[in-house]
């Protein structure tokens, strides 16, 4: 398998923490890219019409894109636990969560950081991230007892994404009002498939 990829982006490390939870990273070539919103590299672009990482490449058949969908292949090609049965459609709504919030941080990110400052629409950010903010409350308030449970999907799309946060938005401090998620996410931080997949820039 060849994983597409750029180094900072939260999609590409749900990925690659669910391949070391899974462990089959072994199992995986790494093909970084340059590509953004603006200019879409050509390699990627011949594969996925989209233009988007990640994208993984796979002996069995067509590329594969969008984060969730790779990541539930992996998950079946080791015979993971990241979707289990018994609780798969409360696992995949706190994914489809952790993946909304990082569609509406890393347009933030796009805006702030692709355009000029003159082309800019602070209003656009900020209801982004009312979207992020009410999403992480209802989190806080709904799903710790899930996120204090087993491992799965969700668990890793939300440690991926709040870390994200960190990254790109700190200023926010998510924290101050969400001790619960905060304290959850302290600790899951310290896991082996995150420590090792950090993002410092």
């Amino acid at each position: 398998m060849e994983l597409i990829f750029s180094p900072t982006s939260p999609y590409v490390r749900k990925v690659l923490v669910a391949a070391h939870e899974l462990e089959i990273v072994d199992q995986i070539k790494m093909t970084q890219v340059t590509t953004t919103a603006f200019e879409t590299d050509s390699r990627l672009a011949s594969v996925n019409p989209l233009g988007k990482i990640p994208t993984l490449l796979r002996d069995d058949g067509p590329a594969l894109y969008d984060s969730r969908v790779i990541m539930r292949y992996l998950n079946e090609r080791a015979d993971g636990a990241l979707y289990p049965e018994g609780r798969l459609w409360d696992v995949l709504t706190l994914e489809a969560t952790a993946h909304g919030i990082s569609d509406a941080t890393v347009s933030m990110s796009y805006e702030m950081r692709l355009r000029p400052e003159n082309e800019q629409s602070p209003s656009w950010i900020e209801a982004q991230w009312e979207k992020a903010a009410r999403a992480l409350d209802v989190v806080e308030a709904r799903w710790m007892s899930h996120l204090f449970g087993p491992l799965d999907a969700g668990h890793i799309g939300m440690g991926v994404v709040l870390s994200y946060i960190d990254l790109r938005h700190d200023v926010r401090k998510w924290r101050d009002t969400r001790p619960a998620l905060a304290a959850w996410h302290a600790k899951f931080s310290e896991r082996v498939s995150m420590t090792t997949t950090r993002i410092d820039g």
